[in-house]
């Protein structure tokens, strides 16, 4: 089956959130929504998310499903707020526990956090299903960026968090904790065994040389145009490449904020004694 899928581009992180429906009917699941959250201030404000809310209640639409494809380390999460306005139940890959272990020293988390993926509705392993509506979703594990990162193949159409941008932007880097360019490369090889035709939806673009925003792209099109991943690359070139590019690369600007939420499903610090909640920043730590 071919689902419907309506795209929601956050400018300030560059990330997509989608809303994905069974074409015959209303049901449909959100994927990776984002909460936006001005770093100089400190505020978090809900207009992303806001219009998937507008898009769900125009036409009438049933949320099954809040799927996060990882723990984002750009955006901070709407999943929360979401489900308190539409329903549905928020989901995310099993390997989650290994992330909120790493995170949750480096955090100096409180007590009563859990490492033990409790905050989500539903932890994912490599190969389930579930429904929605009509629509048949096959959890897939594809680490390497993240060690909980799961694409959702979903009817004819995998979204793929940032395991995979468009071809002329290549493929996400593996230097965050859990990360591995080798893990990465054999994901990315178990999706590109799928139908050339498949589609991919893509969490993030960020318009390369200029060109106009693109959210789409096929299992065929990755195979043969990847700037990193193409047919005919080695594992090892792979390796030596993605690993040259990575010491390259900042840190994303919101990492820090937005793991410390992600890990939680979203959900803000709980408040302190005075009432207001942090987020806390390590100094020399990272």
């Amino acid at each position: 089956m071919i689902p419907k899928v309506h795209a929601f581009f956050d400018p300030n992180t560059w990330s997509l959130t989608y809303i994905v429906q069974d074409p015959n009917s209303g049901s449909c699941a959100i994927v990776d929504p984002v909460l936006d959250y001005e770093a100089a201030s400190g505020r978090t404000t809900t207009e992303s998310a806001d219009e998937v809310v507008a898009k769900v209640e125009a036409e009438n639409l049933t949320i099954e499903w809040i799927l996060e494809t990882h723990v984002h380390a750009d955006h901070l999460s709407a999943a929360p707020y979401l489900q308190k306005r539409l329903g549905g139940k928020i989901g995310i890959g099993a390997h989650i526990t290994d992330v909120q272990n790493i995170f949750s020293n480096l955090f100096n988390a409180e007590p009563e956090f859990q490492c033990d993926g409790s905050q989500f509705n539903q932890l994912f392993a490599d190969g389930d299903t579930f429904a929605i509506g009509g629509l048949t979703v096959t959890a897939i594990h594809t680490p390497g960026h993240t060690p909980a990162c799961m694409t959702y193949h979903i009817g004819d159409s995998l979204f793929v968090g940032d395991t995979l941008f468009m071809p002329d932007f290549g493929t996400a880097r593996c230097d965050f904790p859990g990360g591995k360019a080798s893990t990465l490369y054999q994901s990315i090889q178990k999706l590109f065994t799928l139908p050339p035709e498949t589609r991919i939806f893509i969490c993030h673009d960020y318009m390369p040389n200029g060109r106009e925003m693109r959210y789409e792209t096929t299992v065929g099109e990755q195979k043969k145009f990847n700037i990193h991943l193409h047919e005919g690359i080695s594992e090892d070139e792979f390796v030596t490449m993605r690993s040259a590019k990575d010491k390259t690369l900042s840190m994303p600007e919101l990492m820090l904020p937005s793991v410390q939420v992600n890990m939680r499903a979203g959900e803000l610090p709980p408040p302190e004694v005075n009432g207001i909640r942090y987020l806390k920043i390590p100094l020399d730590a990272v």
